[in-house]
């Protein structure tokens, strides 16, 4: 019985939302293991459209059971929306979620530093969300932050904030904006949520390891991409959270020896959100073409994603680092029609070609990406469900994926519904889900 953890091999918005939701009728429990609602996931069945940006994708298949892990910062106003909205389209929500009791909570005064810290003229602006997520990271780490089972004990949050909102307030007082900050009416007002959410709060650690102990399945999913992970992505224009595979046993108290394949979700090219690198961005019309294609504005802000074509070197890395047993490559109709696609299949820096990822951000921003280019399909692949039926180009584009960055693609997704997907008959991938 296979315990997979499906993640982005990219940027993120690479389609997890969907990958997950297909995947999730193969298994009893889908955990999310970090990140926070900067993250959506956007799935779509039939005529319905699901922006999820904290509860996992499974919770759309009645019966499985969804786990927001400990190593996930919650705003509990943003969760509660969310299982709101879930329950007015018809979705058992709270007999189907459970909750860390060792999530850390994001509150109001969160989001204030960050938008504060962004629009300092003296630092270069990293393109967050303003969401709170680093800065409850940050509470997190210096050990003054509250977890769900604080916010839990009323007398054991009034301590715990009493000290938050004290050191909230004076970096309020620094920045002229205590006025704005209301400590008391949050303080109230979180009780309120505490007791809204209090039934399906519990230790989602033993729950997961007594589930996986009963012979149950478990998906562990990821949000955003191991690019944008705290270690290992474009540091410092990154998440506040382990994004590769090895925070789904950190954010979930899970160990690595339950954990038994790893698949990576990547786009048929390449997207990025906010600021930072991105060797293979595409300024020109093909860049906006595959942009309008393929939708591509964030589902959580709405902001345009810069496009690019496919980076090899980029995905190599990013294998090596999560250890990818197989690869979903997603959104290959939007490449339907283009007449010659490129691939970034190595990096020249200063006129020397480099075989690894190189850590300092100046360095990336030297690369000159060099490209193969292939030739394009001009017959249409959306809702191609056989491998055999897509056209003889977007199959040796495949390949020719596979040759550059070692691993098979054992996925590939022609359309944005459940059904518009290809698992390739005789896969690792096919072996592990079955």
């Amino acid at each position: 019985m296979s315990n997979l953890i499906v993640l982005g091999a990219q940027w993120g918005d690479e389609g997890k939302g969907k990958i997950v939701d297909l995947f999730s009728e193969n298994f009893d429990v889908v955990a999310r293991y970090q990140g926070g609602h900067n993250a959506g996931h956007t799935v779509q069945v039939g005529d319905k459209k699901f922006v999820l940006k904290l509860i996992p994708s499974g919770v759309l298949h009645p019966g499985v059971q969804v786990v927001i892990g400990n190593g996930v910062v919650i705003d509990p106003l943003a969760l509660l929306e969310e299982m709101e909205m879930l329950e007015k389209a018809g979705v058992d929500v709270r007999g189907q979620i459970h909750i860390s009791n060792r999530a850390h909570v994001i509150f109001p005064f969160h989001r204030m530093v960050e938008k504060v810290s962004e629009g300092r003229e003296d630092r270069t602006a990293i393109g967050t969300t303003s969401r709170g997520i680093g800065p409850c990271y940050e509470d997190k780490i210096g050990r003054r932050g509250i977890r769900m089972a604080d916010l839990l004990n009323p007398a054991v949050f009034d301590k715990l904030y009493d000290f938050l909102g004290e050191d909230k307030a004076t970096t309020a007082k620094a920045f002229g904006i205590a006025n704005d900050l209301k400590i008391e009416e949050i303080r109230e007002s979180y009780k309120q949520m505490a007791e809204r959410i209090r039934p399906v709060v519990c230790d989602t650690a033993k729950l997961l390891n007594d589930s996986i102990a009963a012979g149950k399945r478990v998906l562990f999913e990821g949000a955003q991409g191991t690019m944008l992970d705290i270690d290992f992505g474009t540091y410092p224009f990154v998440t506040s959270s382990s994004a590769a595979a090895g925070g789904a046993c950190t954010g979930t108290g899970v160990p690595p020896t339950k954990i038994d394949g790893i698949l990576g979700v990547s786009k048929a090219y390449i997207t990025r959100v906010g600021a930072g690198p991105f060797p293979s961005e595409d300024f020109g019309p093909e860049g906006e073409r595959i942009r309008q294609a393929g939708r591509e504005f964030g589902s959580v802000t709405g902001r345009p994603r810069r496009c690019g074509w496919f980076d090899a070197p980029l995905l190599r890395y990013t294998a090596m680092v999560n250890g990818f047993d197989s690869l979903i490559v997603t959104k290959l109709d939007v490449l339907d029609g283009v007449p010659s696609i490129k691939v970034c299949t190595a990096y020249k820096v200063n006129g020397e070609l480099m075989d690894t990822m190189p850590p300092e951000n100046a360095l990336m921003e030297k690369i000159e990406p060099v490209y193969e280019e292939l030739p394009g399909w001009p017959q249409p692949t959306v809702n191609i469900t056989s491998y055999d039926e897509l056209p003889q180009q977007a199959k040796d584009y495949i390949a020719f994926l596979e040759e550059k960055t070692g691993v098979e693609v054992g996925c590939v997704s022609t359309g944005p519904e459940r059904t518009q997907t290809i698992v390739r008959a005789g896969s690792k991938m096919e072996k592990l889900l079955g």
